[in-house]
């Protein structure tokens, strides 16, 4: 018999980890060694359990979020803490996020329970783990990658950076708002966000900002 695979639940609601441990409780050569409410308690946790797989939610309230202790966790490389996202969140840009940071998988929490079970099994051994649709997600996107930000789409995006309102912006680029909201949503189709605070977040990711 070869030693269950020592789970980490992170998780800013107390009752989503309880049903994620109760359900786990069932799963064979599965066992949570800990629960943790936020990314830096799943950081002190991780370092003092060292556990084989880290199940992370990515919005996590206040504090440190999902993508930058995942981040955290996986710093040191292959043999290490392994990264499992559970989220309900399925855009683009949060599953880019997630993967550069170094996540070895990511499941939608509308997953079923046995593809659960399966995927934390297949993280502890380093492989790979997709929900369908992220899957189709990642793989249109291959298919039809995004063009890249012009020089005008990089100008606004800098100043929403800075917390400029559209008609803080237009003032500042000396063009209108109208202006300012057209270039806003090739903004968020090229960078797959849908808010402000989305947009600024992939940009730093991907170090679009000066």
């Amino acid at each position: 018999m070869s030693a269950p695979v020592r789970l980490l639940l992170c998780d800013d609601h107390a009752v989503v980890r309880a049903g994620l441990r109760a359900l786990l409780s069932s799963a064979d050569g599965i066992e949570v060694v800990g629960e943790a409410g936020g990314g830096e308690e799943a950081l002190a946790m991780a370092a003092r359990l060292r556990p084989d797989v880290v199940l992370m939610d990515l919005q996590l309230g206040e504090g440190m979020d999902g993508v930058t202790a995942t981040r955290r966790l996986t710093a040191d490389g292959e043999g290490g803490t392994r990264v499992l996202v559970l989220t309900m969140f399925d855009t683009d840009a949060d599953i880019t996020r997630a993967i550069e940071a170094g996540a070895t998988g990511y499941l939608l929490k509308a997953e079923r329970p046995d593809e659960l079970f399966a995927a934390i099994h297949s993280a502890a051994s380093g492989r790979t783990a997709l929900s369908a649709p992220v899957a189709d997600r990642l793989l249109a996107r291959m298919r039809s990658p995004r063009p890249p930000l012009s020089d005008r789409e990089h100008e606004i995006l800098a100043q929403l950076a800075r917390g400029l309102g559209n008609r803080e912006i237009a003032r500042e680029l000396f063009i209108s708002e109208a202006t300012v909201k057209t270039h806003l949503g090739r903004i968020y189709g090229k960078l797959g966000v849908e808010t402000r605070a989305g947009a600024v977040a992939v940009a730093k990711e991907r170090r679009l900002l000066p």
